[in-house]
């Protein structure tokens, strides 16, 4: 266990899941971490502060101002932890949170705290799946937090769906796997190429993909929250990294994004490969704005330099390398030829034919195939998500060197 000894500040909110905290305690005393709570006092209806206290063998705080007298000082809660935990976390904590309006000790906390902060949800589906919820998650994303994501099941309500609080185990296992993932990746340098390309055709109009970017910078986030040196080659996006230690390089078209890729690959660790490059771009750029004549209009086109081909001749001993191939039929062919041709230690499939999955979507469908010819299917899930099977793989892969 990687929780020895670490200080854990575990916000439980008015929800009737918080029962779940006491075991979400036990859990992480029994894994020696130092655990404190904070409740908020809607939480006191459903669990006693008595019974918090007793398991974490802590004090439990839930206003600023003890009926003794003594205060519960929110900036040094905040600066105590190595990391927080919200768990329950009802829609008014993440509205609360995301909003930045502090009317409690648990808001005042998390706006104080310098260490990574969870929230694990727990509501009804419709609460979960409203827009201003799913907005709130959103924005608390943006922020550099992290999302344990809810279970499905049968609710308090007796409906069925997303929205039941992730199992204390689950919640401890994440935990874990976050401190986990720090030792091992403390201080690899990652590269990684994100979104579209666009090639020029005059002042005015380009050659483009519908990628978002999304994928490539979930990427980016899970590695450097894991301790990594991250730098991303970015083409076009609206997309942002939530972390501030990524180092983001922004180029529009293929060329640019080879000549500053080349400037970042021998001293990287990994190398992924996650932008959408423009196969083509046209033969020759308009200084001015073409103008509409006749009916039909002839483009010729010429190849783009194959960034991840051209960077994979050039692979170093030690260097990983992964790639993504976006397929529409063949898949597992067209993905094993390219693993091959272009030096990959992994390559990751994306089907068009799986809804939810490539472009545009917050959600991915990824099938990893290594050098050794080993396939592992995984389900459509988050892009949040699939960042962090990507990232299990390698830290798989570093910790057996």
């Amino acid at each position: 266990m990687n929780l020895q000894g670490k200080k854990i500040l575990l916000g439980v909110c008015g929800s009737i899941a918080a029962y779940k905290a006491a075991l979400v305690v036990r859990l992480l005393v029994k894994a020696h971490a130092e655990v404190k709570v904070i409740m908020t006092e809607a939480a006191k209806d459903f669990i006693t502060p008595l019974t918090l206290s007793v398991l974490s063998k802590n004090p439990v705080s839930s206003q600023f101002a003890n009926e003794d007298g003594t205060w519960n000082n929110h900036v040094e809660l905040g600066f105590w932890a190595d990391v927080m935990v919200i768990a329950p976390a009802t829609a008014k904590a993440l509205s609360r949170c995301a909003t930045g309006h502090c009317d409690d000790l648990l808001t005042a906390v998390y706006l104080s705290a310098r260490c990574p902060v969870f929230f694990a949800p727990a509501m009804d589906l419709d609460m979960y799946q409203h827009p201003s919820t799913r907005q709130n998650i959103a924005n608390l994303l943006s922020f550099g937090n992290y999302l344990i994501h809810p279970g499905a099941g049968e609710l308090a309500s007796g409906l069925s769906g997303e929205g039941r609080l992730a199992e204390p185990e689950s919640i401890v296992s994440q935990l874990n796997a976050f401190f986990s993932r720090q030792t091992v990746a403390a201080g690899k340098r990652v590269l990684i190429t994100a979104g579209p390309t666009v090639e020029a055709l005059d002042p005015v109009r380009f050659i483009s993909n519908r990628s978002s970017g999304k994928m490539g910078y979930a990427i980016a986030d899970a590695f450097a929250a894991a301790g990594a040196q991250v730098t991303v080659i970015s083409g076009p996006t609206a997309v942002k990294a939530s972390m501030e230690n990524v180092n983001v390089v922004n180029v529009n078209s293929a060329d640019e994004m080879l000549d500053a890729a080349q400037g970042h690959f021998d001293q990287s660790d990994l190398v992924i490969f996650a932008a959408a490059v423009a196969d083509y771009k046209p033969a020759h750029r308009a200084v001015q704005k073409i103008k509409k004549s006749e009916e039909m209009m002839s483009l010729e086109l010429t190849r783009t330099p194959d960034i991840a081909a051209t960077l994979g001749k050039q692979k170093k001993q030690g260097q990983l390398i992964i790639g993504f191939a976006l397929e529409t039929e063949n898949e597992l062919e067209h993905a094993r030829r390219k693993l091959t041709a272009k030096n990959f230690d992994y390559v990751i499939l994306n089907s068009l034919n799986d809804p939810g999955a490539g472009f545009i979507h917050d959600t991915n469908k990824i099938t990893v195939i290594d050098r050794n010819e080993n396939v592992r299917h995984f389900s459509l899930k988050p892009k949040d998500e699939v960042a962090l099977d990507i990232l299990n793989i390698v830290l798989e892969k570093w910790s057996e060197a």
